[in-house]
């Protein structure tokens, strides 16, 4: 059987009784064991003031995890671009390419990563950085970084140092938004599929198709949808693994957030009627289970999306889990 190609989503989560720097750390080694595996792309996302989540500016870790990989393409899940002015967004991502011509992806989304008040903190008192903007100063970014169509959103600016290629820029979204702005402006669409099993992912898609214009780099509609996995010897291990993810989402519903908590203590953290109904619709780990398991629910989610490739996340408590799962899906999946 062909099948798409693979990608990873990587957030640093940060366990319990380790630190920031220990995750950051753990992110480069991921990363280091999905290059060797043959996965496409090693994706890093942009969330702020979260005891969990060390991945807080993208280019400083897309830097430092293109400088201790080879082949890999290394990029942002995302940036989001109302906490951040464009021509900056444009300038890091150009430099970037500069430093490893063909290998950077820039991820942009809409969301801000953050509760209000830190979103208020990143952008201080600009009246230039706000979600209805998102439009204005995505041409702006497209237009500095090569895009001709958008060239005279830039006026004089030119990001430098001038770049002999272009990262690859793609929109994230987990709404049809997203879908329905990356379709006008012909560029591959990311569905975050993996924020919730009950999302609208086949409107959303289907929006993205209808409307697709194309563009000089991506003449047909490309689709990328994520899910969040976990891989192990049985399927019991896999889920008992899969514990402190559910702990995670379930505290990022109820404010009572944290570091990454052990599968064993997740195992025994008491959960009441309200939290285990949560659960239900916020399952943490959508596949959990052997190789052969996780690998027929992404069969089938390609099947039921039509998607060109998956990228996979997945919150363990320990980053050596991940590199395992990884592993156990590469095989199992033919990289």
């Amino acid at each position: 059987m062909t099948r798409v190609p693979l990608s990873v989503l990587d957030l640093a989560t940060v366990r319990e009784g380790h630190s920031s720097a220990d995750a950051l750390r753990g992110t480069v080694d991921v990363a280091k064991t999905a290059d060797e595996l043959g996965y496409s792309r090693f994706w890093v996302a942009e969330h702020h003031n979260m005891p969990a989540v060390a991945s807080t500016t993208p280019p400083v870790l897309i830097g430092a995890v293109a400088a201790q990989t080879r082949r890999i393409k290394v990029g942002s899940g995302g940036v989001m671009l109302p906490n951040h002015m464009p021509f900056v967004v444009a300038e890091q991502f150009a430099l970037l390419e500069a430093l490893y011509p063909d290998r950077i992806d820039l991820g942009i989304g809409r969301a801000p990563g953050t509760d209000q008040a830190t979103a208020a903190a990143l952008r201080g008192v600009s009246p230039y950085l706000t979600v209805e903007q998102f439009p204005e100063h995505l041409q702006t970014v497209l237009g500095l970084l090569g895009d001709e169509r958008a060239a005279g959103k830039t006026g004089r600016l030119m990001a430098t140092p001038a770049p002999e290629t272009f990262p690859e820029v793609w929109i994230l979204g987990s709404s049809t938004y997203g879908a329905q702005i990356s379709a006008a402006l012909g560029l591959p669409f990311c569905y975050a599929y993996h924020f919730a099993i009950a999302s609208d992912v086949d409107s959303a898609l289907q929006l993205y198709r209808s409307g697709f214009q194309p563009s000089e780099r991506f003449p047909e509609p490309h689709v990328m949808v994520s899910a969040s996995v976990i891989a192990a010897e049985t399927t019991e291990e896999a889920q008992y693994l899969a514990g402190p993810s559910r702990i995670m989402a379930l505290s990022l519903r109820t404010g009572r957030l944290g570091p990454i908590i052990s599968p064993a203590a997740a195992a025994e953290r008491e959960l009441s009627d309200l939290d285990r109904q949560m659960l239900n619709s916020l399952p943490g780990t959508q596949y959990a289970g052997t190789a052969d398991e996780v690998v027929a629910d992404l069969d089938a989610l390609v099947e039921r999306t039509g998607a060109n490739e998956l990228i996979l996340a997945g919150t363990t408590y320990d980053p050596a889990t991940r590199q395992d799962t990884l592993a156990r899906i590469a095989k199992a999946w033919g990289l």
